[in-house]
């Protein structure tokens, strides 16, 4: 098996509370509201190892003034990085291992709803969170498993799950 999901760490909560608070202190007064999602905000689901954080701001530009607050936190800057409108920015620690992304976008941008509903939902359906569970541990599970051939087996499912979401994050 390759190594690109593991069980789920109840500490994964504390970390991205941790790095929230580093995050806000080191840009001061520049309003952001961070949320955690990706896999690692779903309890008992396996993830990657890797903290990821949306980040909602007024205004995405702004950000870009604030480079060197990134990099004092151990950020790489990676710019829109294929998303239009979003800012992109990993972390990782000393040994080069990848710790966190941070995707922010300006409110009103609709991959904001798309990561909250995604998550919300998941956390509401054990269920439809276990198939998504066992499904990378199928997909993982291969001795030729490559990242493209992971990520490539997971997309029917988010795509398809993404919508039940979002029709069920609108309703509540």
């Amino acid at each position: 098996m390759v190594d690109y999901v593991v069980p789920y760490d109840p500490k994964w909560k504390n970390d991205f509370c941790h790095e929230a608070s580093l995050i806000k202190e080191g840009l001061g007064r520049t309003d952001i509201e961070l949320h955690h999602i990706g896999s690692t905000s779903v309890e008992g689901i396996l993830a990657k190892p890797i903290i990821d954080l949306l980040g909602v701001v007024s205004d995405v530009h702004a950000l870009d003034t604030k480079s060197n607050v990134f990099e004092g936190l151990g950020y790489e800057i990676m710019g829109a990085y294929g998303i239009d409108g979003r800012r992109y920015f990993r972390k990782m620690d000393g040994s080069g291992k990848r710790t966190h992304h941070l995707h922010v976008y300006e409110t009103g941008s609709p991959y904001i709803e798309r990561h909250l509903a995604f998550r919300d939902y998941l956390i509401a359906h054990p269920s439809k969170a276990a198939e998504y569970s066992n499904l990378k541990a199928m997909l993982t599970s291969a001795d030729t498993v490559t990242w493209d051939s992971y990520l490539d087996g997971k997309e029917p499912f988010i795509l398809a799950t993404e919508q039940e979401a979002l029709e069920w994050f609108r309703s509540i």
